[in-house]
């Protein structure tokens, strides 16, 4: 889970006393830390977690891992979304069904579980699993920031594309990968065939979003448009337009549905972000990802490393 600038995941080993159980229940309760307790650092699966108090919310959190910003989380608003790519998917689960409308989610990437409680919080009776490898980082969420009572999030300490084998076909209403190992969404996750796992995993009517980040000449998101166009009819791309130009390393947003995506809402909602935003489609995209190969489970390279003081 990567904002470039807010966001991110690295990869060793670390000893703890206790694992949460694959299939258990985010513990929840009132409360979570406060500002007067200040910071708090912590060896986790991928790195060194850092949770810091946010200046301008007085229950709000950014975790960073080894000095990358991850995630926020607002205790006391759980629909604040403080990054720019978190609230392009927001727009996405705003948009997948009427609202209010509960939903059936599965989350690739957990994190600080930002956007599991946009979509309890938003939608109500909301059944939800997050499948986070690092289940170091998930007990540090459950401890500090935990979760309202009554939210329906199970959080599976597991490999992401393992997690999609598993889901049964037909069962869920939006898949939302954001799978980063470092700064970089891991080879396995960026293939046809793990498109087309996602693709199974959808009821009908419902949507893929996808988070990648690249810069210069996107050559990594230009073959992820090709990617999920060989599995999808339908698709758009929602990005900064300086990073769709090359000209900054940020993230991207992919949607893909097999029926007609909301392009018009999307755009409006996007528009009315405070950050810059461009949703492409159509023809556009099309002239956008020519002559890109999609990438296979033989030919399939991790997204690149994002430049040196990407995160200052």
């Amino acid at each position: 889970m990567a904002g470039m600038g807010r966001s991110n995941r690295a990869g060793r080993g670390t000893d703890r006393s206790r694992t949460a159980p694959e299939n258990d229940p985010v513990a929840t309760g009132a409360g979570g830390r406060t500002h007067a307790q200040g910071p708090l650092s912590r060896p986790v699966d991928s790195g060194l977690a850092e949770l810091h108090p946010d200046r301008d919310r007085p229950a709000a959190w950014s975790l960073l891992i080894d000095g990358a910003p991850q995630s926020l989380v607002d205790l006391a608003d759980p629909t604040h979304l403080g990054f720019e790519y978190q609230r392009r998917l927001g727009h996405l689960i705003d948009l997948v069904a009427p609202a209010g409308r509960p939903l059936t989610v599965l989350h690739l990437g957990g994190g600080a579980l930002t956007l599991a409680r946009y979509v309890a919080a938003t939608r109500p009776r909301s059944r939800q699993q997050v499948a986070e490898i690092d289940t170091a980082l998930t007990e540090l969420v459950r401890a500090e920031l935990p979760l309202e009572r009554g939210w329906q999030v199970k959080v599976r300490g597991a490999d992401a594309r393992s997690v999609l084998e598993r889901t049964p076909e037909g069962s869920v209403d939006l898949v939302i990968a954001d799978v980063f190992s470092g700064a970089r969404v891991p080879a396995h996750c960026t293939t046809v065939e793990f498109t087309a796992l996602a693709a199974r995993a959808l009821a009908p009517g419902g949507w893929y979003a996808v988070n990648i980040a690249d810069g210069s000449a996107l050559p990594f998101a230009r073959s992820q448009v090709a990617t999920l166009g060989a599995v999808f009819p339908e698709l758009c791309l929602v990005a900064d337009p300086a990073v769709l130009r090359g000209k900054r390393f940020g993230n991207l947003i992919l949607a893909a549905a097999h029926t007609p995506l909301p392009l018009a809402e999307l755009t409006r909602k996007v528009a009315s972000d405070a950050a810059l935003g461009r949703v492409e489609h159509g023809r556009a995209l099309a002239d956008f990802a020519a002559g890109a190969a999609p990438a296979t489970d033989a030919t399939a390279a991790p997204s690149p490393a994002p430049p040196p003081g990407v995160f200052r």
